[in-house]
């Protein structure tokens, strides 16, 4: 099995025998797992109109699906990361696999005992599950190579997370939302149990696979001592904090454009389009996000990622004043655009606060996941933004997310030389 070096006066990482087709051979087998997890959170805007038809729920109820499963990243990611580094990213991923499949099984008593309750506790269970398998898998990707294209890999494994949310309505649109609108008790317990039993078995798979993989293994240089060690702290890192803050108020923006965009998009002084309609478009914002993801990750080849983060996010501010400003299909497709600028942000500002952490990454990426919580703080701002000011004002909040990451771009990724 080849080995990877962490070298402490360069903080790259590389092949102890210059074994190229196992880092590509890793990162094959990583891309599966990117694509499952984005397949899995996009299913819950499936997932949320079917529990709110058949259990009669307002919205601030049916909305506890998404702070359940955000609110597991927020719970779960510092214990995931001291886990992790103990473990290792191997044992990690195969640990956050075994969960999410125990929480897709919990599904099946909640749907025949038909209470909401225990779909929210389903629900964190796999979210705890897919949060461990984001603190292991991104370092992991990150630490696979050459620093410096750390970056152009994210993304590249990323671009097939967006694929996952790209097919995830589908299915979920096909199995589940059918029964939508259905009395409790007269709906068939396979509406939940078949589609989940199908990620259950899915995961499972997976587990078995990336137990027995002989994946490259990521070791520090020798030359640290225990002391060193143990007194390596990501919170000491001034990038990995500035990172952190980075990752909240991006996923926060995400989250909250693509939840108001139906809602947006039927305005009449937009397009008047019937929500059935309007939803059609949501696709070309996550199809967006898909293709630049793919783009970005051979641009970032060529071009710093700073540079391409900071250019990514002042077009989101540049388009979404457009949104606020204009009127009918311009601002309906403008904002649809953003989905474009988001492409390469998550990954990129991760790897980038990643940047030369060494034995802290694991706590670092426990710390960034943590971040992820933006998805369930950012929207609620913006909800109770537009009860006051209206939806079309409301798109005010996330440029000023978009500000901060273009500083994060420009600037704030820089180590301090100083850690």
């Amino acid at each position: 099995m080849a080995i990877l070096q962490r070298n402490t006066a360069t903080d790259a990482v590389q092949l102890q025998a210059g074994d190229q087709a196992g880092q590509k051979f890793a990162l094959v087998a990583l891309t599966s797992l990117f694509f499952m997890w984005g397949f899995i959170t996009c299913l819950n805007d499936i997932l949320i109109p079917y529990l709110k038809g058949i259990f009669e729920l307002n919205y601030a109820q049916a909305m506890l699906v998404q702070f359940c499963f955000f609110g597991a990243y927020f719970l779960v990611s510092l214990p995931a990361g001291s886990l992790v580094s103990k473990i290792g990213y191997q044992k990690g991923i195969v640990t956050g696999l075994t969960i999410a499949v125990l929480g897709c099984l919990l599904f099946i008593p909640a749907e025949r005992m038909e209470v909401y309750g225990l779909f929210l506790g389903a629900l964190f269970i796999l979210a705890s599950g897919i949060t461990i398998l984001q603190v292991s898998a991104n370092p992991y990707v990150a630490a696979l190579g050459n620093e410096r294209t750390a970056p152009s890999r994210l993304t590249l494994t990323q671009g097939f997370n967006a694929l996952g949310t790209t097919v995830a309505p589908q299915f979920g649109a096909l199995l589940i939302l059918p029964a939508a609108g259905v009395a409790v008790g007269a709906v068939s317990a396979s509406v939940i149990e078949v589609p989940y039993l199908i990620l259950a078995a899915t995961l499972a798979v997976l587990a078995l696979v990336f137990a027995f993989l002989n994946l490259p293994s990521i070791v520090s240089n020798t030359s640290q001592t225990p002391s060193e060690i143990g007194e390596a702290s990501a919170w000491n890192y001034r990038h990995l904090v500035l990172g952190a803050v980075a990752i909240f108020v991006y996923v926060g923006a995400e989250v909250s454009i693509g939840s108001f965009l139906v809602n947006f998009i039927a305005e009449d002084s937009i397009a008047g389009l019937e929500e059935s309609e309007a939803a059609f478009y949501i696709s070309l914002y996550w199809g967006g996000a898909m293709v630049g993801r793919f783009a970005g990750a051979l641009i970032m080849r060529f071009i710093s990622a700073g540079k391409v983060l900071a250019i990514c996010s002042l077009g989101s501010c540049l388009l979404l004043l457009i949104t606020v400003a204009g009127s009918g299909y311009l601002a309906m497709y403008a904002v649809l655009a953003v989905g474009l600028c988001n492409s390469i942000m998550f990954p990129t500002i991760f790897s980038l606060a990643l940047a030369r952490l060494g034995k802290a990454a694991s706590q670092g990426s426990g710390i960034l996941c943590l971040a992820i919580v933006g998805g369930a703080i950012v929207p609620l701002m913006q909800g109770l933004l537009a009860d006051k000011v209206g939806i079309q004002l409301a798109f005010v909040l996330p440029i000023f997310c978009y500000l901060y990451i273009l500083y994060y771009g420009a600037i704030g990724h820089r180590p301090d030389k100083r850690a």
